[in-house]
């Protein structure tokens, strides 16, 4: 293809052949294909024409502005991460001689407040009071227990399998999907018990929080947005505000750790980030933790 006839579309499409796509983990491949169509979906101004069907290299920064403005409209998480897919496509497309600019060089984007909603040991323990107390919310009980506990990724703890555990000697091993960290956590006594009687329940199948039903035949992980609906079904009867979700809890995690003391080191072998500015963006400052910080400043000078 010249880099003068080939379309969005059809550059989109050669990145999704690409070697830098299929070495992308199962979610951030969907994450791309899903974020990637609807920028090529989305409808050119005063015409029936999609931004797909626009030749790559006459799609400029100024153009983008506009639809970035669009794309907006579905928060600026979503817009930021459609505008960083489309150039890693534009990069991908320049290093293969597609096409000669990157249109997302310069282009103004908005800040994303970052969340700070964190849950209180109180709110955990009545959830999973709640969640325990009956079978049907057993799997998501210990999909919140293992998040909080582990600090991990709610993703990561619907899929996890009984093979990343051993209970005997209380460690799990775990390679992340997102980044493909590798982190070795311990269990503690509480998750050690729940998890020990999931398995006599669930350990004739591979995943440790299932759907506790079985789906056409098979016990199978509950997608995303049925995690939402029934955490949010378990908080409703526990009286739990609704503005804490279940994606809130490795940010709990992180940030108690830096309350207890734990430092950025430790923190990352937990949480498997590779840098520390990784880490910040799930910090968040609280009383309790700015009181230790200021006490032990204070204890140190009074010595």
């Amino acid at each position: 293809m010249k880099s003068k006839k080939i379309t969005l579309q059809e550059l989109v499409d050669t990145y999704f052949k690409s070697t830098k796509y299929l070495d992308l983990s199962g979610k951030s491949q969907k994450d791309y294909y899903r974020e990637l169509t609807k920028v090529c979906d989305t409808k050119v101004r005063n015409s029936d024409l999609t931004l797909g069907d626009l030749k790559a290299d006459k799609i400029t920064m100024y153009i983008l502005m506009f639809y970035y403005d669009v794309w907006l409209l579905s928060g600026t998480r979503t817009a930021n991460y459609r505008v960083s897919c489309l150039s890693v496509v534009y990069r991908q497309g320049i290093l293969k001689g597609l096409v000669t600019t990157n249109p997302i060089i310069g282009l103004p984007k908005k800040k994303e407040k970052p969340r700070k909603i964190k849950w209180k040991k109180d709110q955990v323990k009545a959830f999973l009071d709640v969640a325990y107390g009956e079978f049907k919310w057993r799997s998501i009980g210990l999909i919140v227990h293992m998040s909080y506990e582990w600090g991990q990724r709610v993703g990561d703890m619907r899929n996890l399998k009984w093979s990343d555990l051993n209970l005997t000697v209380g460690r799990l091993d775990l390679t992340q999907s997102k980044r493909g960290a590798d982190v070795h956590l311990p269990i503690t006594k509480n998750l050690t018990k729940m998890l020990t009687q999931q398995k006599e329940d669930f350990g004739f199948q591979d995943h440790v929080a299932p759907r506790v039903k079985p789906r056409t035949g098979s016990y199978t992980p509950y997608g995303m947005l049925e995690i939402k609906d029934l955490v949010n079904d378990v908080k409703k009867v526990a009286g739990l505000p609704k503005e804490i979700t279940a994606m809130d809890l490795r940010r709990t995690a992180i940030t108690e750790m830096a309350e207890s003391g734990v430092d950025m080191a430790g923190i990352m072998q937990v949480s498997g980030h590779v840098n520390p500015q990784s880490v910040k963006p799930y910090l968040v400052n609280t009383f309790s933790g700015a009181s230790k910080a200021l006490d032990t400043r204070f204890g140190e000078t009074n010595d």
